[in-house]
């Protein structure tokens, strides 16, 4: 079974565990296990269908980029983590001559 790594934003809602192992073969998956443990997790992890814009899932070190359909093994690992936003990509100001 995925080993899931419980975000210390939501240990009060796991009751203080950090880590649990659930079926499943999708992170949907993974998140309605843990809400059948955790009534009210997936609240937490998902805006309907999909994961809440400030969460990102990292699945045995990888982002996931199917989000909530990305695939896990029975052996993978499981992190919740907060969303990273990316930079500006241009460069304001600064001019150059060709």
């Amino acid at each position: 079974m995925p080993n899931v790594f419980i975000p210390t934003m939501l240990l009060p809602v796991s009751n203080g565990v950090k880590q649990v192992r659930v079926e499943g073969r999708n992170v949907r998956q993974i998140i309605n296990a843990l809400n059948d443990l955790y009534p009210g997790m997936s609240d937490r992890l998902t805006d309907g269908d999909e994961l809440k814009s400030n969460l990102a899932v990292s699945i045995d070190g990888e982002l996931a980029r199917l989000g909530m359909l990305e695939k896990v093994s029975d052996m993978s690992e499981i992190h919740f983590v907060p969303a990273i936003a990316g930079g500006n990509n241009r460069l304001t100001g600064i001019t150059k001559d060709i």
